[in-house]
């Protein structure tokens, strides 16, 4: 197991290691052994942090900047973007390099209260 994305999510949730530290009732040397990856937290403390960042286990396990293998080769991890107060995002530029996104694309918005947000290209379907 590697936990290579716990600095990732704390950051994003704007916690320290201090707060996660006293969240969890541990110190925050464990946090940040944690996070330097000299230790890993036992399950319990997994879970609360999967709780904690609203994520599933499995995306605080897994190595998400590994390179990928066969299963995974097409999957994409592009980084983390904001929404601004227009509620407009940037698609990173490997996301756009990789799925060829330009200038005037549209993109059609797909959503799941469970699953969540899908963005779909679909600039052909207005250039034929």
């Amino acid at each position: 197991m590697d936990f290579n994305n716990l600095k990732l999510f704390r950051k994003e949730n704007g916690f320290t290691q201090e707060q996660i530290a006293e969240k969890l009732g541990v110190s925050r040397q464990a946090v940040a052994k944690w996070e330097r990856g000299e230790s890993v937290p036992d399950i319990e403390n997994v879970i609360a942090l999967a709780d904690l960042y609203e994520v599933t286990v499995d995306s605080l396990v897994r190595n998400m900047t590994a390179l990928p293998d066969k299963r995974t080769e097409k999957k994409h991890m592009f980084g983390i973007t904001r929404v601004n107060d227009k509620g407009q995002i940037t698609l990173p530029k490997k996301c756009r390099e990789v799925f060829g996104i330009k200038t005037g694309d549209a993109i059609l918005i797909l959503g799941d209260e469970n699953k969540g947000i899908a963005l779909v290209k679909i600039s052909e379907i207005f250039d034929k």
